[in-house]
């Protein structure tokens, strides 16, 4: 038996070297999942924070005092749009090239015209086809209509509706060339992917350039077919081809007449709308498109000239008749009415069938319209012709087997980027990294934000460790949240480390519970458009489509958003700069960023399971829709992440794991490209 005096001392001993231990709590994944899962910010509240956001961000309609001033700022507008948006990165060369199109072969149908197949480049390496329906017997000048489709999936220009309407034209007396489009018919390739597009913005060449030179060399054809009468020259389409319609008109004045069939509507109605407001692909929205202009201002740069538009009183896919009235023709009518032109610009409303289509109703309404404008007379209804229509394999053109494709025109474009070299010198190193800071902060367009409030939503004590559950509402009117975790009783100044991952911050307990068994103060953040507080990637990629569109740039949005938060981060834990670990793409890229952005911010960034340069989403390649944020126009052909690691020393960026490029899939096993949605 021990001694009573003894035991005391024993006691006493013990329970100095408890009080001098540190008081670390104990953690694990399991623990901190479900407080790291919990939902501090809803998804609808998100979405309608960033819905906000936009509308204050998107372009009055045009209300114009005099036709004078309308057309000079239609034409500073039209040239803005050109120059700055569509043509932006393209080379000089490929955007003023003259048309090259190759007749391949001509079909003579023996019933008062002609096909001829046509194949054309859009840029060097890329190539496209055509028919060309012909009246039969031509003889001087005579009207043309170029028609361009949307998302009619596989069978291209062969569709049904499409084929009725070219032959019926030429009945008419109407030159009229079917184009095919990107990602369907003959280029239905998986690689035209129209979300592909979000790859040349990356690599520095807007996505808009190549859908605009594919329609307007079409056009170009036209204008210089020997029997065109260039004062009669028209445009129509459906959907995604309602939608070149607009575009090409309202910036090329060569078109004279147009009838875009449910192809657009005002941003405001997609943003507001929640069924059939329909966000479009990445080109409808194209970076910097919807920066300082909307829809309303193209459509109202058609003015005077005529135009038609016919939408659908129950479209089962978007633009419903009744949402797109209100601004889109309503609004635009004072407008031409300033020219003395109101009955140029007409309405339709389609209710037979009343979905989304360019059928017989539509299709009459067209052959009306254009024949008043070109001047001719011709039966109101259509001419049965479905006996003439042709099968996809009769109208196949044919394009090289080496033919280029969206994407790989992107990778072409990346090859051909070069960077200046960064100076070896180290004063000049650093004059070289002051001056790619600011370019890399309007690269991504950043803007500084302010924490607004830093609301302590929940808090839990559980096996020594304590965590707070914040929402920061940003000075932008945006919102994050965060989890903050130490051991109960730790003493200020204890390490701080921030911690971003891809699958957010329910997904970080591994890292999470690392750092606090190791004495550290922790945050686990989700950035916008990251986490629980977004209900879908669909939904993400959407805003992130659309921000792009209005000049912003979402990926500067989480990079000032990592640096406040961090900069809040260290003030409550008592130390000048922080840790920042992250997992994935997405938290590397905004990660770099922000270190670069502030590089007395971070004093160590860890980077889990991440790329080794932007060349990656190139060469995996890596969806729009799953890293949507990433692909900022610029970003490839003026950084990569090494030279982001060189901008933001001291602090020291370490990447503990790269993601590999996984081997090509056999051509055995590919899966078939699908149809879109319009």
């Amino acid at each position: 038996m021990i001694p009573i005096r003894v035991a005391k001392y024993l006691v006493l001993a013990l329970a100095m070297c408890l009080l001098s231990a540190p008081a670390y709590g104990q953690a694990d994944p399991a623990s901190v999942k479900d407080i790291l899962g919990g939902e501090n910010l809803a998804p609808v509240v998100s979405a309608f924070q960033v819905r906000q956001y936009i509308l204050n961000r998107l372009a009055p309609p045009p209300k114009p005092q005099s036709r004078e001033a309308w057309t000079a700022e239609a034409e500073r507008i039209r040239q803005h749009v050109l120059r700055d948006v569509v043509f932006h990165g393209w080379p000089a060369d490929w955007i003023d090239s003259p048309p090259r199109f190759e007749e391949v072969a001509v079909i003579e149908t023996g019933d008062g015209y002609k096909l001829r197949k046509l194949r054309y480049e859009i840029v060097p390496g890329f190539f496209s086809t055509a028919i060309l329906y012909e009246p039969d017997h031509l003889a001087g000048k005579i009207p043309a209509i170029l028609n361009v489709h949307g998302h009619v999936g596989p069978e291209g220009k062969a569709i049904e509706f499409k084929q009725k309407r070219c032959i019926n034209y030429a009945k008419r007396g109407i030159l009229a060339l079917n184009l095919e489009w990107l990602s369907f018919g003959e280029l239905g390739s998986p690689e035209n992917s129209h979300w592909n597009g979000a790859h040349l913005d990356l690599v520095g060449s807007n996505e808009l350039g190549i859908f605009y030179l594919e329609m307007r060399r079409g056009l170009d054809y036209l204008y210089n077919h020997p029997h065109v009468d260039r004062t009669r020259l028209g445009v129509t389409g459906l959907s995604g081809g309602g939608w070149q319609t607009i575009i090409l008109s309202s910036l090329d004045e060569r078109v004279k007449v147009a009838m875009p069939v449910a192809g657009f509507s005002s941003f405001r109605t997609r943003v507001e709308v929640k069924d059939y407001g329909d966000l479009g692909d990445v080109e409808q929205s194209a970076t910097d498109l919807l920066d300082g202009q909307d829809y309303t201002h193209l459509m109202a740069m058609m003015a005077p000239r005529p135009t038609q538009l016919a939408y659908n009183a129950e479209d089962d896919c978007c633009f419903r008749a009744s949402l797109v009235k209100p601004a889109i023709f309503d609004g635009i009518v004072p407008i031409y009415g300033l020219f003395g032109k109101q009955d140029a610009l007409g309405w339709h409303e389609n209710r037979d069938p009343g979905t989304h289509n360019y059928q017989q109703d539509n299709r009459e309404q067209s052959y009306r319209f254009f024949d008043k404008a070109f001047g001719l007379s011709a039966p109101d209804t259509e001419i049965p012709v479905g006996p003439e229509l042709k099968s996809y394999d009769e109208l196949v053109v044919g394009l090289p087997k080496d033919n280029l494709t969206i994407l790989g025109l992107a990778r072409k474009l990346a090859t051909e980027n070069r960077r200046a070299p960064v100076p070896s010198a180290t004063a000049e190193r650093m004059a070289w990294a002051t001056s790619a800071r600011k370019d890399l902060a309007e690269v991504v367009r950043y803007k500084p934000v302010k924490i607004s409030d830093a609301q302590a939503v929940a808090i839990t004590k559980h096996r020594g460790v304590e965590t707070k559950s914040f929402l920061f509402v940003m000075s932008n009117g945006l919102a994050i949240d965060g989890v903050w975790l130490n051991v109960i009783g730790i003493g200020e100044r204890a390490p701080v480390t921030v911690i971003l991952n891809d699958g957010g911050k329910k997904a970080a307990g591994r890292e999470v519970s690392d750092r606090i068994n190791r004495g550290e103060q922790v945050l686990a953040l989700d950035l916008l458009f990251t986490g629980d507080s977004w209900g879908t990637k669909s939904q993400a990629a959407a805003y992130t489509e659309i921000l792009h569109g209005t000049g912003d740039r979402p990926i500067g949005l989480q990079a000032a958003q990592l640096m406040e938060v961090s900069r809040w981060a260290c003030r409550r834990g008592g130390v000048e700069k922080a840790r920042l670990e992250i997992t994935g793409i997405r938290s590397q890229v905004a990660g770099l960023i922000a270190a670069a952005l502030d590089p007395n911010l971070f004093a160590k960034v860890v980077v889990h399971e991440g790329m080794s340069s932007l060349g990656f989403l190139l060469e995996k390649p890596v969806s729009f829709g799953d890293a949507p944020e990433l692909f900022c126009l610029d970003l490839d052909k003026k950084f990569d992440l090494d030279r982001l690691a060189l901008i933001a020393a001291p602090a020291k960026v370490v990447t503990e794991k790269y993601l590999q490029i996984p081997p090509p899939t056999p051509a055995c096993c590919a899966t078939a490209p699908t149809g879109g949605g319009r």
